[in-house]
């Protein structure tokens, strides 16, 4: 059986690499969920006007 000082993991403490991983996702969460919010409320400014009559021809 080998002595826990052979195995890397049996301090408890993550490695640096999986901190850089989790920072990774968290930044890509971040810009996927602020490009939601920015196309639901283009989306949402694009019904108001259209319901407001902005994009329909004068008559």
């Amino acid at each position: 059986m080998p002595a826990a000082d052979d195995d890397p993991d049996a301090s408890g403490v993550d490695a640096p690499g999986a901190a850089r991983r989790w920072s990774g996702w968290l930044i890509l969460g971040v810009v996927a969920a602020a490009l939601v919010v920015c196309c639901c409320s283009a989306a949402v400014g694009l019904l108001i006007s259209w319901s407001a009559g902005l994009f329909h021809t004068p008559t």
